[in-house]
């Protein structure tokens, strides 16, 4: 073999294994790369929203990626009845309704005499304001009851009129009417047992600037001092 030959065989030899060789290379780089592609989490384009950047499967898994609930609607069927709504009807009870009430609601056990009964057969026929106060004294500790006029209760006017009934004097039930029916005296000529008048009630004069009373609901007759001026003083009897 000439030395051209010989020069020739070499370089076709050397071509081969460059081929070789970068071939080799290729195939490190390129095998590798498309296992690594494949081990890749499924990260998707989602066309239904119109983004590149939108992401399904794991990604869209994340906590942080949730999209906010959209807020609640109320969906009322259209065949619905509407609700019925009515103001309570009230209407103001007449004082005799009142009375009628607490009647009712007054201690159980009294069957005594009433203020009719006492008005029939009076126990005290001659009047005296001494015996007023005897015997308005005895019911102290008696439920104020609105309404009542016998022991089982008493309210103001109640009490005036269960007592005076006993000296056969008839009153009405109110410290307004009582004070129509009575004469008035002035307080410096008033004593025990002339009745004091205040607006809106009344009770026993008892001297010294005290009063015998049914004070008002959750009390019970009794005397106790005189808390104003404004009042004035009207007799029975005369």
């Amino acid at each position: 073999m000439s030395s051209v030959e010989t020069i020739k065989a070499k370089l076709a030899g050397f071509s081969r294994s460059r081929s070789n060789a970068l071939c080799l290379a290729a195939a490190v780089v390129i095998v590798p790369g498309l296992f690594g592609t494949v081990a890749l989490p499924a990260y998707a384009y989602s066309p239904g929203d119109g983004s590149a950047n939108s992401i399904s499967g794991a990604a869209k898994a994340s906590p942080s990626a949730e999209a906010a609930p959209a807020p609640q609607a109320v969906i009322v069927r259209a065949d619905a009845a509407e609700p019925t709504i009515a103001r309570d009807g009230f209407s103001a009870s007449s004082a005799a309704d009142m009375r009628a009430a607490a009647a009712a609601a007054a201690p159980a056990g009294y069957s005594g005499p009433t203020v009719s009964d006492y008005l029939a057969n009076p126990p005290y026929p001659s009047f005296s304001l001494d015996q007023v106060v005897a015997v308005a004294l005895q019911y102290q500790g008696v439920p104020y009851v609105y309404g009542g006029a016998d022991p089982s209760g008493f309210d103001c006017s109640g009490f005036v009129m269960y007592v005076y009934a006993q000296f056969g004097i008839s009153l009405p039930h109110g410290s307004g009417g009582q004070a129509s029916v009575g004469t008035s005296i002035a307080t410096s000529a008033a004593l025990p047992g002339d009745v004091i008048i205040m607006d809106g009630h009344d009770g026993f004069y008892m001297g010294g600037g005290m009063i015998l009373d049914a004070p008002q609901p959750g009390g019970v007759v009794s005397v106790r001092p005189l808390w104003t001026n404004d009042y004035y003083v009207v007799r029975f009897g005369i």
